[in-house]
């Protein structure tokens, strides 16, 4: 039973290069870096490598399944600083509401999924600057309300992790608690999400050997980003992550719609 596992696994690779699965590794690695550091980034990074080597539609599941890696390694690294009240309270909310987004994105099209994707991508950018602007604050109760509207969007889009990150900070949650509560309540996000789509099929042998690969390359990133997280400016790097979204965003829409 194992060994079918494993080849039905690395069965899901063979259609894909050496090279292009080196490129997967090097962009996980530094999109794990990134989110290290900044709290998001990872989902927003990765669709821009994986959806023109397996389409849109398998997209959030790879991301779902590597997350689990990538925001465990994050808890392990910045533990001590989590909030697991306000943890707690997203959480639960949002868990009901990210079926529902989850269960939605299985009903769509490769280009449906792609323009959806493609979507949230290019709005996350003016949203989180939006909010920062405002200087945006919630207390428990608008947590949980924001929680809900957080879950449809999560369940069903990659690179949605700005919003949370927003809410957290909204809510009180600074520095590298942020970080840490944001990896704890995306853990739980990430199960619902993979009982979703296990429920739905979408969960291939080549989503699980891509997310795999994704999970374990970027687990030593979350480790790497605690040590620069004191001393890197963010600004610079925030601004690049913007430009790099907002471009891969709208270049997803664009191959879809033709």
């Amino acid at each position: 039973m194992e060994q079918a596992t494993s080849m039905s696994v690395l069965s899901g690779l063979s259609d894909i290069s050496l090279w292009q699965l080196v490129l997967v590794a090097g962009v996980a690695f530094a999109a794990s870096l990134i989110g290290g550091i900044s709290g998001y980034g990872t989902g927003a990074l990765m669709p821009l490598v994986l959806v023109p080597l397996v389409g849109a539609a398998p997209v959030v599941p790879i991301i779902a399944i590597s997350a689990l890696f990538n925001n465990m390694s994050r808890l392990a690294a910045f533990r001590r600083h989590a909030d697991l009240r306000r943890a707690a309270i997203a959480g639960v909310f949002a868990l009901p509401t990210c079926v529902l987004g989850a269960w939605g994105y299985t009903r769509l099209s490769g280009a449906g999924a792609a323009v959806v994707i493609g979507a949230m991508l290019i709005a996350s950018v003016p949203l989180r600057r939006h909010l920062k602007r405002r200087d945006f604050k919630v207390g428990d109760q608008g947590l949980a309300v924001g929680a809900l509207g957080y879950g449809i969007v999560v369940g069903g889009t990659a690179g949605s992790g700005v919003i949370l990150i927003a809410l957290l900070m909204a809510a009180g949650v600074e520095g590298a608690a942020v970080i840490a509560t944001d990896a704890a309540i995306s853990i739980l996000i990430s199960i619902a999400k993979l009982a979703v789509f296990r429920l739905a099929g979408a969960i291939t042998a080549q989503v699980v050997a891509l997310a795999l690969l994704i999970g374990i390359v970027a687990m030593p990133g979350a480790f790497l980003a605690r040590a620069f997280v004191a001393r890197l400016p963010l600004r610079l790097h925030t601004a690049i992550l913007d430009a790099v979204v907002a471009l891969g965003g709208a270049t997803m829409i664009l191959s879809a719609l033709r």
